[in-house]
């Protein structure tokens, strides 16, 4: 792959143009990392203080009794989006692992098998929920079993 750099004063925000014939592993890849920009999530703390979260600074995020639930270190917070407008924000750090929670990647603990065919997964918080046998497959195959 050829690489050219074009340094200006004019550019005041780098940018990157990839000219190819077909998009490949290779470019989907170098597309992931040049546009992995952590947007921030605004959430709600003692139901009216609004707060902005990075996704570094969220471990696990779960629908409970229909709420949005943000789980942090050591704080909960309440989210107006539903789950799978949270799954796309945050991007590729964070699996969904069942039909109503997802897990930030960096934070896994540990892995315990669980009841007919799941997992129950450890956060390094504490927090630990299950793996469904529906999103299992892809969670192997991320861990490399």
């Amino acid at each position: 792959m050829k690489v050219k750099i074009d340094i200006s004063a004019e550019y005041r925000e780098p940018f990157a143009v990839i000219h190819t014939d077909k998009v490949t592993d290779e470019i989907q890849r170098i597309v992931d990392i040049f546009s992995n920009s952590e947007t921030p999530i605004t959430a709600l703390q003692n139901e009216e203080d609004i707060v902005v979260l990075q996704p570094k600074e969220i471990y696990m995020v779960i629908v409970e009794n229909g709420d949005t639930v943000i789980y942090g270190a050591k704080q909960r917070y309440r989210s107006r989006k539903r789950l799978y407008e949270l799954g796309q924000q945050l991007g590729k750090q964070f699996m969904q692992i069942s039909k109503t929670t997802l897990i930030n990647l960096s934070y896994m603990d540990s892995i315990e098998p669980g009841f007919s065919g799941t997992l129950l997964l450890k956060l390094k918080n504490g927090d630990k929920d299950y793996v469904s046998r529906k999103y299992l497959p892809e969670f192997k195959k991320y861990l490399g079993l």
